[in-house]
């Protein structure tokens, strides 16, 4: 994530049909999960950190080979792999590296994933500043989830897009604490949104509903809840205010 941009208008927050809380009962919390990581900069590398510290077994993988990712392995106890092997056998696939690059991953990146994997993305469209121009995002109206999702052929959970990465190592704090951040979660697909809300409940966080892929533009960047760094009520009330348009500094 990198700037944040607020103070949008829109709707009252009241209307928005978002859910704020931890993560539903039913969902995976506390197992311990394999999960592949593919990009290892700042949120990935951080999110490698926590992950690993709660227990869970890790694979990480980047675009320059298993063989520059040693200092984090060591770090960590993660499992440093080439990207084609990042999926293998993983509940849950995150995928955080520059959106430019999604189309250049191997077509079989996500070949031998465990039955029913969850697929998260954290990626953000910056076309002035790393992209480019994406026309499938800015003419053919696709949120940029979505436009990630057709690029990998599985359904995406959106997630972690707008959250700073240090905050992943300084901000969590237990379940019920006044201080607590909350994380919008978007997703089509409730049980694979339902894994990675308990997931980050169980780094630190509360999470929001906020809706469906399509509806994913409401924590994009330059809406109000992008870097928001506020609790659950908060966070609703942000995405509430979303605006559809896509601000000029955001287009190519």
């Amino acid at each position: 994530m990198r700037d944040a941009h607020r103070h949008r208008p829109g709707r009252t927050w009241d209307t928005f049909p978002g859910r704020a809380g931890s993560a539903p009962d039913r969902a995976r919390e506390g197992r311990v999960m394999k999960i592949g990581i593919i990009g290892a900069g700042n949120i990935g590398g951080n999110l490698t950190r926590r992950l690993t510290a709660l227990g869970h077994d890790v694979s990480v993988a980047n675009s320059r080979g298993p063989e520059t990712l040693t200092a984090l392995a060591e770090e960590t106890g993660a499992t440093p792999v080439h990207v084609t092997e990042a999926a293998r056998d993983a509940e849950l696939v995150v995928v955080t590296i520059p959106l430019k690059n999604v189309p250049d991953l191997p077509d079989d990146v996500l070949a031998g994933a465990a039955e029913g994997f969850v697929l998260l993305d954290t990626n953000n469209y910056y076309p002035r500043e790393r992209d480019g121009r994406i026309d499938a995002i800015e003419d053919g109206g696709l949120t940029e989830s979505r436009w990630t999702e057709k690029q990998l052929g599985h359904p995406v959970v959106k997630a972690f897009n707008g959250t700073y990465a240090q905050d992943i190592l300084d901000r969590p704090r237990p379940a019920g604490d006044p201080e607590r951040t909350a994380l919008p979660v978007a997703g089509d697909d409730e049980a694979a949104k339902d894994t990675v809300r308990a997931l980050i409940d169980e780094l630190g966080f509360d999470t929001v509903d906020a809706g469906g892929i399509d509806d994913s533009w409401r924590q994009q960047p330059d809406t109000p809840v992008y870097g928001l760094r506020a609790g659950a009520e908060a966070v609703a009330k942000a995405l509430a205010e979303a605006s559809p348009e896509r601000p000029a500094a955001f287009r190519g």
